[in-house]
């Protein structure tokens, strides 16, 4: 295990679990999108969709068992993203001239020099998250295990609203740059990866962006009831 202690503290390393938790994370993402999208179907199918989570390998694991592995899963591979990024800038900043800090930042996207900023609004974004819809402490009017009557009314509130959409801007961001650097990060390096993982990472960071967005933008104008 020496071998993985020591090639997690190169910057190779560093990149290479940045980008393999992202994966997951980039993965759990878009189901978790997709299988939100049962809200468009109408109460029954989404709280049939929250159940099934919820009973996932029964009778052979107790209720929820997986869905807190999962999770359990998601929060390991959140603690090594944002440790290694952190390191990583660590590690940049030390190796950086001085004259470096007038660099012209233009020649960034904005989603690449904004990459910080979003990671820290998805955390907090998160933590609410979590408080709002799925323990209920940061919720007015939660109702264990009904997710429909839970989002719609969640959502009635045009702050809560406001909150999530801008969260869900600043996740796109992220998506968009981490997904496009995910495959240099793993050596995945040719001119055919080069012509297709920017349009990939733009129509993927794209889809999130407007399924999320849309569930309290539809709740909001009463499309959702």
């Amino acid at each position: 295990m020496k071998w993985l202690g020591n090639f997690y503290r190169s910057a190779i390393g560093k990149k290479a679990v940045m980008a393999v938790t992202g994966l997951i994370l980039f993965g759990w993402i878009f189901l978790h999108m997709v299988g939100n999208l049962k809200l468009y179907l109408g109460p029954e199918h989404l709280n049939e969709y929250a159940h099934f989570l919820r009973t996932l390998g029964s009778p052979a694991l107790p209720e929820a068992a997986a869905l807190w592995i999962t999770r359990l899963i998601l929060l390991v591979c959140v603690v090594f993203h944002i440790h290694s990024a952190y390191a990583l800038t660590i590690m940049n900043r030390e190796a950086r001239p001085v004259g470096y800090r007038e660099r012209d930042f233009v020649k960034g996207t904005y989603a690449a020099r904004t990459m910080r900023w979003s990671g820290v609004i998805i955390l907090l974004f998160v933590i609410y998250h979590l408080l709002h819809l799925t323990t209920g402490q940061a919720h007015h009017d939660f109702i264990r295990n009904d997710v429909y009557h839970n989002v719609v009314t969640g959502f009635q509130v045009w702050w809560i609203a406001a909150v999530y959409i801008i969260a869900n801007l600043a996740l796109g961001l992220h998506l968009y740059h981490g997904v496009w650097s995910m495959f240099g990060s793993l050596g995945v390096s040719n001119p055919r990866v080069e012509a297709f993982r920017r349009p990939f990472a733009t129509v993927f960071a794209a889809l999130i962006t407007l399924g999320n967005v849309s569930f309290p933008l539809m709740v909001l104008t009463g499309v959702v009831r």
